[in-house]
Order: structure tokens, then C-alpha cells, then sequence
């Protein structure tokens, strides 16, 4: 009996340390049959899921009341049981209450939607890192602008080039999710993206970030994200752009901050090297953490 109870704490232990390291490593990313939000990375996230689940508050229970009156109204009212019609036309209470009742259901609703429109657009520090991405027909072009202003592009990751970029773990790297040069970035940093097109709309989002921004040809919006967790997230094109729509994914690694000015260093003069580098630290950090659990 004691071995089994050793055998079966060995287990979950070894399944709790698979599970987190897993997750940190894959962050979060959409799932079969998924009915929910991707888990929030960011505290603007955090706020639309709160905001979903506020508003529930009100849906269901008009949806509830209207439900029931339609059966009233089918079970009452049908010719069978009322051959002969009301002739009424008008009902003082009734109108007051459905006319001054939506009013303040719009008020509950659009306050907390407002506050939640600003926090969208204002960001609470000036950003610490700036990055313009900008959509192609169907890719996605990074520039950081930094002291040594660079740039890559970033596609959809081929079956046939997953040995060679070291990504054959679809669970890390899903199937058309997956890029060649994901966007990097540190954890727990205000960053600036800038976004446009050159050629049609196309739209960037990031559903765990919370945001999700149009690329429009000859104009540059803005939005932003401050990542609270490290890891792998995942987006994609949210604007029919074309043919290729379906295969214009974002992946965006956020990293700690002694990694991302490692990265950055070396990424200024050759990217897939920086990538190698990167990714080599983190499946190294993350065996020696799996085996000291």
C-alpha cells in the first residue's frame, strides 16, 4: 500500500510539473471545442473577461423573461383559448416600465463599457518598448525601434521547415499557428504597436493580450499590451484579407527581461541566430526546472 501511495504521489507530482512547465512554455492558445476566453495574459484582459461576465448578468435574464412571455403569449393568447381579441390599445404602466427599463439596463451596460473603452486606449506608463507591425498579403513584417532600428518578417511555419527551425512539438507549435520568427518581447513591459498594411485591411489581435487593432494601407493605429507571464501566445488576422487569410498567424514569445536584451543584441544583426539562441536557453531552463520537481 505504501509503495502504491509513493508510486501515485510520484505521478501526480511528475503530471502537476509536466502541466506547469507545459503551460508556462505554451502560454495559451485556442483549443478544441473552447467556449471561453483564452486565459488573460494582461490585466486589460483580465477586465473584457469581467466585463463578458457582467453583462451576462443582463442578457440572460432578458433573454429568460422574453422567452416566457412569447409562451404566455403562444399559450394565452392563441385563437383557441381567446377567439375573441382584446381590443385594448394602450397600458400607461406597461409602456413606462418598458420604455424607462432598457434605459437603465443601456446605463448599467454603457458606463463600465466607456471606462473600459479608455483603459483600451490609454496606457497606464509610457511605453518602454515600441515595435510597428505591419500586414502583408499574408505576413507580417516586425520593426523595432530601437537605439539600432531592425526588422524580419514573420509567416506561417511550413510542415517541411519544422526540423530544421527545431519546432516539431505541435503542442508548442500548433499547426497554423506556428511562425518562423515569432515577436519578441519582455515580460511585464509596456509595449507600443504600431500597426498598417501595404496592401489590403488587414487586422492584428492577440486574443490572451486583449487587443485586436486594424492594419489599414496609408495609416498607422495603436495599441498596446503589458504581458504578466512569460510564454508562447497566439493570434491571427481578424480581417478577411484574401485567399491566404486563414494562414496569416501572429505568435508573439514573451520573455524575461535578461533574456529579451540577449535576444535584442544579437537579433540586430542576425534574427534566426538570436531565435536559435533563445529558444535553446529556454527548453534548457525549462529541463532543468522539470528536473528539480
Amino acid at each position: 500500500m505504501r509503495k502504491f501511495l509513493a508510486s501515485a504521489k510520484f505521478l501526480a507530482g511528475t503530471a502537476a510539473s509536466a502541466v506547469l512547465f507545459s503551460g508556462a512554455a505554451r502560454a495559451d492558445q485556442p483549443r478544441e471545442w473552447e467556449v471561453t476566453f483564452q486565459a488573460p495574459a494582461t490585466e486589460m484582459m483580465r477586465q473584457i473577461e469581467r466585463f463578458g461576465n457582467y453583462t451576462m448578468w443582463f442578457i440572460v435574464p432578458i433573454t429568460v423573461l422574453v422567452l416566457v412571455l412569447l409562451l404566455v403569449c403562444i399559450v394565452k393568447f392563441r385563437a383557441s383559448a381567446n377567439p375573441v381579441p382584446s381590443k385594448t390599445s394602450h397600458n400607461t404602466l406597461i409602456e413606462v416600465i418598458w420604455t424607462v427599463g432598457p434605459v437603465i439596463v443601456l446605463l448599467l451596460i454603457a458606463i463600465p463599457s466607456f471606462q473600459l473603452l479608455t483603459a483600451q486606449y490609454t496606457p497606464p506608463e509610457e511605453a518602454k518598448l515600441t515595435v510597428k507591425a505591419t500586414g502583408n498579403q499574408w505576413n507580417w513584417d516586425y520593426e523595432y525601434q530601437v537605439d539600432k532600428t531592425f526588422s524580419f518578417n514573420s509567416a506561417v511555419l511550413q510542415d517541411g521547415d519544422r526540423a530544421k527551425a527545431g519546432k516539431e512539438d505541435r503542442a508548442l507549435y500548433p499547426r497554423l499557428l506556428a511562425v518562423d520568427n515569432e515577436l519578441v518581447v519582455p515580460v511585464s513591459t509596456t509595449t507600443r504597436v504600431l500597426i498598417t498594411a501595404t496592401d489590403v485591411i488587414h487586422s492584428f489581435a492577440v486574443p490572451s493580450f486583449g487587443i485586436k487593432m486594424d492594419a489599414v494601407p496609408g495609416r498607422t493605429n495603436e495599441t498596446w499590451f503589458k504581458a504578466e507571464k512569460e510564454g508562447l501566445y497566439y493570434g491571427q488576422c481578424s480581417q478577411l484579407c484574401g485567399k491566404d487569410h486563414a494562414f496569416m498567424p501572429i505568435a508573439v514569445r514573451v520573455v524575461s527581461d535578461a533574456q529579451f536584451k540577449t535576444w535584442l543584441e544579437t537579433a540586430k544583426t542576425d534574427v534566426p541566430a538570436a531565435n536559435k539562441a533563445l529558444m535553446a536557453e529556454i527548453d534548457g531552463t525549462n529541463k532543468i526546472a522539470a528536473a528539480g520537481n
